[in-house]
């Protein structure tokens, strides 16, 4: 019995969060009512509420599904480059670029933020960038990169990412400047590579 239950509700949650994402990704945070998006599955606000407190709640919720789901494409892209330095550029410029795509768009980037605040306040993002200075850490020992402090290092280079998907997903026209941030950004990234920067000259 209690097995059942158990499952009963992890169904009904998975339920909400898969009508909420899909209204979330379609009308947006702010017109997504959760008397409709209730209602099409079948559950009711006291269910919602019994799962994730409030409407914001659900969002969050939202959010730390789709993340999980961007780290592991990420993490595939990383795997799939030929030389470890290459694995980091490749998984963070696809980070930016995953922007254009309009759930992760409207819900990562601009909902999200508006609605959970400041993207370097999340969880998620602690463990962004504990991951990226492991990685720092591995090409820095294996000298492949100059000299840096690889936890601030780390810590740019997530705000630098953030901040590019961000300034696509409000743009007028998201693919060009996805373009243009990328582009800028594999140029910062490779001024980390040891050799591609020389020294600054003192007068």
């Amino acid at each position: 019995m209690a097995g059942t239950r158990k499952e009963k509700m992890a169904e009904t949650r998975s339920r909400l969060l898969q009508a909420a994402r899909k209204a979330f990704g379609t009308v947006g945070y702010t017109d997504a009512s959760m008397d409709d998006f209730t209602a099409a599955v079948g559950l009711t606000r006291g269910a919602l509420y019994h799962h994730f407190g409030d409407k914001q709640g659900l969002l969050r919720a939202v959010v730390e599904q789709i993340d999980t789901e961007m780290a592991e494409r990420l993490s595939q892209i990383s795997r799939r480059a030929p030389t470890r330095w290459q694995g980091l550029v490749d998984e963070w410029t696809a980070y930016i670029e995953m922007a254009l795509e309009p759930e992760i768009q409207r819900i990562m980037f601009r909902d999200g933020p508006a609605v959970l605040g400041d993207v370097s306040q999340w969880a998620s993002t602690d463990n962004c960038v504990t991951t990226l200075k492991k990685s720092l850490d591995d090409l820095k020992a294996d000298g492949l990169l100059i000299e840096l402090d690889t936890e601030a290092a780390a810590r740019l280079i997530n705000g630098a990412a953030s901040h590019a998907a961000t300034w696509i997903a409000a743009s007028a026209d998201p693919q060009a400047t996805s373009m243009r941030a990328v582009s800028s950004f594999r140029q910062l990234l490779n001024r980390l590579r040891e050799g591609d920067i020389q020294p600054t000259r003192t007068k």
